[in-house]
């Protein structure tokens, strides 16, 4: 084979045959009867380390825990679980270590942080001209026909205080569009062929809820643009296909699976104009081996549950049960030199849940009520300008009240939860207006709607939605690089309370706690912690600390309450008799460290309904699963045999079934 569509159709059916068998083996339940039918597998036990179950409001721990068919069969003792197991149990000394239920993103942006894995890195960059020459660099790895795109930069942090002109990002390249986003994903820039492709003009106004900056004749198009102009450029990038779609999808879950994550979340789906197509392609292809929990962007809400139907539709009728018995039949047709079409084949969930269809399912709607940090909506106005921002500056909203209202009315008793981005207590106010509404006209429901970092409530606030169900998702790793700007925009007493756990908690109240990566360099669950409970800034500053909460109550943030939060509560979250075996194997014990070393603690495995999708001692050396960017995708789209990245990917997916 040496044509790069085989060789691509080669790593499609070579990872969709390892993660049906390593994540979808069938489940045997008790109503299933068949003269074929296989002995049931050995359970598995776990023992000889802390075990916590993360069940109440207080530490409680088990001495082991039973897995069998992908859920937890026992919890207790060590004897009796042994007894139970019986005597063709595999056996697993924690030796140790820590054994908590698996983490539950609360709320991230997968498919749109698996695309910025083939994209420039512009974390930490100091200056435009470095900037510059990491667009260069990377403009070189990026075939004719794709847009050159970067991520992460931080104006406040850069020496010129500013985001990069169209003129600046031209000398990159005039012909090639070009678009770069700073790290909260709220704003960016554009080269003149990015505004050409998009259709952006002098003459365009600018959208509702957005700015296109303008030059001193208040017309031309200076480069930088914010919120839904942003958006409208973003939206018109061209489509991932091919290899290049499937690892949008296969990296991002490495690197959410690494972390400790068997639930992953992607809420703001259709930002890109490709995104339903790389889910579903991810859905046809098997190629999840974790969950992953899907928000539709606002605009997109009507596709995206459009796009549901199909699916449902599609595996209505699709053969349910054992992958292993076509897994022969895949291989071969892998090692031939037709491109591989996979079978529609629906997977049984060991919990039976029906909301998933291979490991995807759709649960809400996302909208963004203000900004970041520089245009967060506020009744009172900003403390200290952001840039470029003159008299008494309070951000500015994104959607008309009418707009977020109508939405409450027809999804308020409906289980599509509506997630709605807030970063100033206006924004907070709009979303309380909103529910108060649906709650008048329809009555109280468990809809259970999510204040998306929820950055700062007044009291009054806190205390309205408690009484009306809703959770903050805190975004509390952000305090370290943006809790001194935070200092300065917003002012110390609006700081003091940001993203306020500890009131929660002294309440009763339930929030979570959530990376947003890409907005967080990586899709990490200890950072969070950590910050949660020491909440200091880079500079050493400690903000707020009232609101500091315990260690145990950050991880309940990230295991109970996020299976709460998601409506996952009966199969997710703690370790209890019945739920998924979702697991996370931990270097040491949350609890019993210093406080401030949370954040260095190391995920060692992470289970998924009983089998490992991540070992540390696999992914030593991978390059796909270190700290920094997976290497450039783009090249495995053009390249002939597979490219080394393909095959670490491969070779990792291999192992994770050889050990199940």
């Amino acid at each position: 084979m040496t044509t790069g569509t085989s060789c691509r159709g080669v790593l499609c059916a070579l990872i969709f045959a390892t993660l049906t068998a390593c994540a979808s083996a069938p489940t045997h339940t008790e109503t299933e009867t068949s003269s074929s039918a296989v002995a049931p597998e050995p359970a598995t036990v776990y023992f000889g380390g802390d075990i916590l179950t993360m069940t109440g409001l207080a530490p409680t721990y088990v001495e082991a825990l039973v897995v069998r068919a992908g859920k937890i069969a026992f919890v207790g003792s060590k004897a009796a679980a042994m007894n139970l197991a019986g005597a063709q149990a595999v056996t697993v000394d924690l030796a140790g270590k820590t054994l908590l239920p698996g983490f539950i993103d609360a709320h991230g942006h997968f498919i749109n942080f698996g695309k910025n894995l083939v994209d420039a890195d512009l974390f930490y960059t100091p200056d435009i001209p470095d900037l510059l020459a990491r667009l260069k660099a990377h403009a070189a790895k990026v075939p004719e026909g794709a847009w050159i795109v970067g991520f992460g930069y931080q104006p406040r942090i850069m020496a010129e205080k500013r985001t990069p002109t169209t003129e600046e990002l031209d000398t990159v390249s005039k012909d090639r569009p070009i678009l770069i986003q700073d790290s909260s994903g709220h704003l960016g820039s554009a080269n003149s062929a990015a505004y050409r492709a998009a259709g952006v003009t002098a003459d365009t106004p600018d959208p509702a809820g957005g700015v296109f900056v303008r030059k001193a004749d208040g017309k031309s198009l200076l480069g930088p643009l914010e919120e839904t102009a942003l958006n409208a450029v973003r939206g018109t990038r061209p489509p991932f296909t091919g290899a290049l779609a499937d690892q949008v999808v296969t990296g991002a879950a490495a690197l959410w699976a690494k972390h400790g994550q068997t639930t992953a979340q992607e809420c703001g789906l259709g930002l890109g104009n490709d995104d339903i197509a790389l889910v579903r392609n991810a859905i046809d292809k098997r190629l999840l081996p974790i969950d992953l929990y899907v928000c539709a962007k606002d605009s997109a809400t009507d596709v995206t549950i459009e796009a549901a139907r199909k699916v449902g539709a599609d595996y209505r009728n699709a053969e349910s049960g054992s992958i292993t018995q076509r897994q022969a039949a895949l291989v071969a047709q892998a090692n031939s030199s037709a491109a591989v079409s996979p079978e529609l084949l629906l997977q049984i969930r060991p919990d039976l849940d029906k909301r998933y269809v291979n490991r995807v399912r759709l649960g809400g709607i996302k909208f963004w009520l203000d900004g970041s940090i520089d245009t967060g909506w506020f009744t009172q106005p900003y403390t200290n300008n952001p840039p470029g921002k003159t008299g008494k500056y309070v951000g500015y909203p994104q959607i008309p009240d009418e707009v977020l209202d109508a939405v409450f009315d027809r999804y308020w008793t409906t289980n599509m939860q509506i997630n709605m981005h807030m970063n100033g207590d206006a924004a907070a106010d709009q979303a309380l207006r909103a529910i108060d509404k649906a709650i008048a006209k329809h009555g109280m429901s468990d809809h259970r709607p999510v204040f998306v970092h929820g950055s700062y409530l007044r009291p009054d606030q806190i205390d309205h939605l408690g009484k009306v169900g809703a959770i903050p998702s805190f975004l509390t790793s952000s305090m370290v690089p943006g809790g001194d700007g935070v200092l300065h925009l917003w002012g110390p007493e609006r700081a003091a309370v940001c993203m306020g756990a500890g009131t929660l908690q002294a309440k009763g109240l339930r929030y979570t706690l959530s990376h947003d990566a890409p907005i967080s360099p990586q899709p990490w669950i200890l950072p969070l912690v950590d910050s949660a409970v020491n909440r200091v800034a880079k500079s050493g500053t400690v903000i707020g600390p009232a609101e500091r909460i315990s260690p145990y109550h950050a991880l309940r943030a990230v295991t109970a309450t996020a299976a709460y939060q998601i409506k996952e509560e009966r199969t997710k979250g703690t370790l209890e008799v019945g739920k998924l075996a979702d697991l996370v194997i931990l270097e040491q014990n949350p609890l019993k460290v210093d406080p401030k070393t949370l954040k260095d603690i190391r995920v060692l495995q992470t289970i998924k309904e009983g089998v490992t999708v991540f070992s540390s001692s696999t992914a030593a050396g991978n390059a796909a699963l270190n700290d920094e960017p997976l290497p450039h995708a783009h090249e495995a789209e053009v390249a002939q045999p597979l490219t080394p990245e393909a095959r670490q990917t491969l070779d990792l997916l291999l192992a994770a079934a050889t050990r199940s």
